[in-house]
């Protein structure tokens, strides 16, 4: 990761990790009980390696383990590793994991899990199928060390073992990473800090999580999501709540503990009653995003994806998302996130809304008002609004747009089909990614240019793939920005998405001391009072 990234990150985090700082307190000390957690979707996909959903990543972290972590400003740390070294040439790395790990089942962590895990993983996401294109070799050399040889240098190979989202590579038992990974894993034993209780899951309705008695806790402070992840209570339980009212008046009655998203219209209320904590836990937010289907028509032509970007309004979409209170969002036309010295609007000086140009460009395209359909996942409020807000634009702007109605775990297995909207598949879907992701080229899905092997809607774009080549190889600052301003203009020629804003997501939580503020929502560190 480059120098220049961790330190303007570390500017960008440290307001909001001093603002809530976490007391180290040993597991000795642990007092038990029930944490109820409303998540911002309900949990359908619980395979850590199948989605790139936040909710199943959030799951995820409960369950397994990752071999190295972020912490706060963004650099990797060891965390099933105990240590590591790597040549001087840089294309040997050699990896111990610490002792005396184990899985939810009792049987040792080894390397051969690890080495599995990974292999797994490297199908899935960018970072991995480039790591795997660089690789000679992998494989363990012991029962606790696995050795990576390269066939040239790549410099993010830390960094990919500690992707803190996305396709997080989240280590499973050997046994299990020898699924087709066409197929989802059945058997959900981990070795992270809690145990998944498959018996009382209710798929999009409820899961359960208890206390991995023999989890073994690194001794640092917990820091983001590197350091001890000492657990304090007995049981998490996650309950989706879709009406927001509900999931408010829940809060403020003490019948739940954490609110993962509430929305920013209902901060008022969750703060009349004097007990709840409003924070935001992760100081870069959210970019939203109208994400295209670059294989069917009309969005498989280029210029119908250019005129898309002349109907929206970002101010307009981000305000019904994220309120009325500008310090929650913004309108923000860069790839890589504003407010980040990333954030440049190369290819993008003359987009705003001009439903002028737009239905010019659709006139230019060829376009003859064939209808496209939207996909809206009504239960999950945030994309849902975007949705109500952007689809009258796109109207206006020329666009014959049809509104298709799902829950969000529907849209999750919907967005897989390469298949005609009017055979199961669709044209439009709107989404958010994390700035963890985002500001870093190979994890920024919404410019993944892997053709059929990329994020949904298969942006595929050579000249994209090669100058995310070169920026994996350079070592200079200057370069690498130059490159990252170099793929802003080009995701502005190709339009793999359209730009919708920028935005914080605020938690609420009350009764509970200890909370690690962290890019996803953790559940070590915190206690009942």
């Amino acid at each position: 990761m480059d120098r220049i990234v961790r330190r303007v990150l570390s500017t960008l985090v440290v307001a909001v990790f001093l603002a809530a700082p976490v007391a180290w307190v040993p597991a000795a000390l642990a007092e038990g009980g029930t944490v109820k957690f409303i998540p911002h979707a309900g949990l359908r996909i619980v395979d850590p390696h199948w989605t790139t959903a936040y909710v199943s990543r959030n799951h995820s972290y409960l369950v397994y383990d990752t071999l190295f972590a972020m912490d706060k400003d963004f650099k990797p740390q060891p965390q099933m590793v105990d240590k590591w070294s790597a040549s001087k040439d840089g294309l040997t790395y050699t990896f111990t994991l610490r002792k005396g790990m184990k899985w939810h089942d009792g049987a040792p962590v080894t390397a051969r899990d690890a080495v599995a895990s990974l292999k797994r993983w490297e199908l899935k996401g960018p970072i991995g199928i480039k790591l795997a294109a660089v690789t000679q070799s992998l494989e363990a050399t012991g029962e606790l060390v696995f050795t990576l040889v390269l066939k040239e240098p790549f410099g993010l190979v830390l960094d990919a073992l500690a992707k803190p989202s996305g396709e997080v590579p989240f280590i499973i038992p050997e046994r299990l990473a020898a699924t087709d990974p066409s197929k989802q894993i059945e058997d959900y034993t981990g070795s992270g800090p809690f145990k998944f209780v498959r018996e009382e899951f209710q798929p999009g309705a409820k899961s359960v999580y208890v206390r991995f008695a023999d989890y073994l806790p690194r001794a640092e402070p917990p820091n983001n999501l590197s350091g001890g992840k000492v657990v304090h209570v007995d049981r998490v339980e996650w309950v989706a709540i879709p009406d927001n009212n509900t999931a408010a008046a829940a809060l403020n009655a003490g019948e739940v503990d954490m609110y993962e998203s509430p929305p920013v219209d209902l901060l008022p209320l969750l703060k009349t009653s004097g007990k709840v904590t409003i924070q935001v836990m992760d100081p870069l937010g959210f970019q939203m995003g109208l994400r295209f289907n670059h294989l069917q028509p009309p969005f498989n032509n280029a210029a119908m994806r250019k005129a898309v970007l002349y109907m929206v309004n970002q101010d307009d979409v981000m305000t019904v998302v994220a309120g009325s209170d500008p310090d929650f969002h913004r309108a923000c036309n860069a790839i890589f996130f504003c407010n980040t010295p990333f954030g440049n609007t190369a290819g993008a000086e003359d987009v705003k809304q001009d439903f002028a140009k737009a239905k010019q460009l659709l006139a230019e395209a060829g376009y003859k008002g064939e209808k496209v359909v939207m996909m809206d996942p009504t239960d999950l409020n945030v994309l849902h609004s975007a949705v109500l807000a952007t689809v009258p634009q796109l109207r206006k702007g020329g666009l014959n747009v049809e509104v298709q109605a799902m829950d969000w775990g529907t849209l999750l297995t919907r967005r897989t089909s390469k298949e005609p909207s009017d055979k199961g598949g669709w044209n439009m879907l709107i989404t958010a990614g994390s700035g963890a992701d985002l500001i870093f080229p190979l994890s920024n899905f919404f410019i993944n240019p892997l053709c059929d092997k990329g994020w949904f809607g298969w942006y595929c774009d050579p000249k994209m793939q090669a100058l995310q080549d070169q920026w994996t190889r350079t070592a200079d600052p200057a370069k690498s920005q130059a490159l990252r301003v170099d793929m802003q203009r080009e995701a502005y020629a190709a339009v793999p998405f359209a730009p919708l804003g920028q935005y914080q997501q605020p938690m609420a939580y009350r009764g509970l001391t200890g909370v690690v503020p962290a890019v996803v929502p953790v559940f070590w560190g915190l206690k009942k009072q």
